[in-house]
């Protein structure tokens, strides 16, 4: 009618209190003294329509009986009636990563590193820009793929097998620490070049957004996003893992918990940077202790993918896992360009998601190190240093649902070793509260493993994520890799 957006600005006021329980007049007493002398909007409304015409005394009383007896019905009927369960509804059954399939072809690796490289003729790059993409195409072959990279082919691979993408958040289309670039910007124009949409006939399978600063907005609208597009891989990403706490309402009332309330299914992946690397307390943990304390009955999957290749296969396992359910994914910072970090294509191609990773180069340790994330390489870099040849260190990728038979296992293969489980956090964060609690209780039922603890090394306990001062960081990283070899 108006052809142009209409504000109505309605104020009004309750008649009633919050509940039935609730008194308004005991905090309200003037304006509820008001409010009950002032007659109902319905016997205003009949008054006028009775004044015009439009009805008779006789019909509005007949109207108010019917209305009141259909009340009446529905009240008697909702007491009366047993809730009915919906017999279609099942616990999701979620399956061993290692059944489902998530390599791709080699053929198909080139086909989206190839998008990397393939700009039309009039498109101008940013000269800094441009050998950082060239590079991926040369990756394959160099056995260096990094992160990026290895999130590139995931995507690429997804859309190729019909999977819709949508990804949101504040700095995303480049990443925050530069490294993602997913959308190329011309440098004379400023028209953005999509790559990855050139490997579908259609570009709406593929969007890419940096969202408004409000975590908790962005976040409530993906996770209703991905509840009515169970096909699509919808992801959100935080700036820094930290900021999430901004949404932590929308992380307790639906993502963690709206299966079990209503039985409503989501597919939302949280991408979250983690890691201690000296930025202090609010740029260095994505709260691993606050997602694993809400983890029960399947809720969800929480992971922390040490490689490019676990990343990838980690997102594709997701998205072809039936039962549908969050995932949250802790990633790295400084990592995300590590050389020892980096995978090489058979990685890609064979292979799918392992929960966790094995040290098959040390026989009969004295020492064996679980650890996961980052810390796993800086505990690589000590051993060496060391020359320590009698210290396992095994990664765990998923820490909900926890691989414990994997666990279980490896202390079995090491009967003489100590057990210890490192991490950057300190002890009363990170995966280590979860991961303690998880571990005893599995260890008292195995006999082998009778007076064998899991102990802990870690920053001590403290009230803030990390500390602000770069000195102090770094004394904290020496103490915990000289503990976690003499201990």
């Amino acid at each position: 009618m108006f052809n142009k957006d209409v504000v109505i600005d309605m104020i009004c006021y309750r008649r009633r209190g919050h509940n039935e329980g609730d008194e308004p007049s005991f905090t309200q007493p003037l304006m509820y003294k008001l409010i009950d002398a002032k007659r109902s909007t319905r016997k205003l409304y009949t008054e006028a329509l009775i004044g015009r015409g439009d009805i008779t005394v006789e019909e509005a009383e007949e109207v108010l009986r019917d209305y009141q007896q259909q009340l009446e019905g529905v009240f008697t009927a909702v007491h009366n009636t047993e809730p009915a369960s919906d017999p279609n509804w099942k616990a999701p059954v979620v399956p061993a990563p290692e059944s489902v399939a998530t390599a791709v072809s080699e053929s198909d690796l080139r086909k989206i590193a190839a998008t990397q490289s393939a700009f039309p003729s009039d498109f101008t790059v940013h000269p800094k820009l441009l050998p950082q993409l060239l590079k991926r195409t040369e990756m394959l072959d160099d056995s260096t793929v990094d992160w990026a990279t290895g999130e590139m082919f995931a995507f690429g691979s997804l859309l190729l097998e019909g999977h819709p993408i949508r990804m949101s958040g504040q700095d995303v289309r480049r990443g925050t620490f530069s490294n993602r670039h997913a959308v190329i910007v011309n440098r004379e124009t400023g028209a953005d070049l999509f790559p990855l949409r050139s490997l579908v006939a259609d570009p709406n399978q593929f969007h890419i957004y940096d969202s408004l600063l409000s975590e908790y907005a962005v976040m409530g609208f993906e996770y209703g996003y991905s509840v009515e597009r169970d096909n699509a891989l919808v992801i959100w990403e935080a700036q820094f893992g930290d900021f999430a706490n901004g949404a932590q309402t929308v992380i307790d009332e639906f993502i963690s918990s709206a299966l079990q309330k209503w039985g409503e299914r989501s597919s939302l992946v949280l991408l979250l940077p983690h890691g201690y690397e000296g930025q202090g307390p609010d740029h260095s943990s994505g709260r691993i202790e606050r997602f694993l304390a809400l983890c029960a009955e399947q809720n969800m999957t929480v992971a922390q993918p040490s490689t490019p290749a676990s990343y990838f296969h980690l997102l594709r396992w997701h998205m072809k896992n039936p039962a549908r359910r969050p995932l949250i994914v802790f990633e790295p910072k400084s990592m995300l360009r590590l050389k020892a970090a980096a995978s090489g294509l058979k990685d890609f191609t064979t292979g799918t998601f392992r929960p966790f990773i094995s040290d098959d180069k040390v026989a009969n340790a004295t020492r064996l190190i679980f650890a996961s994330g980052k810390v796993y390489y800086d505990l690589l870099a000590e051993r060496d240093k060391l020359g320590e040849h009698s210290t396992a260190i095994a990664r765990v990728e998923q820490l909900y649902p926890l691989p414990i038979e994997e666990i279980i296992a490896e202390a079995k293969k090491h009967p003489k070793a100590s057990l210890l489980w490192v991490q950057d956090e300190p002890a009363n964060q990170g995966p280590w509260p979860f991961v303690s609690l998880t571990v005893s209780e599995a260890f008292v039922a195995h006999e082998e493993l009778n007076g064998r603890s899991l102990r802990r090394v870690s920053r001590r306990a403290t009230a803030s994520p990390a500390t602000g001062n770069h000195h102090l960081h770094e004394e904290e990283e020496k103490a915990l890799m000289t503990e976690a070899f003499t201990r």
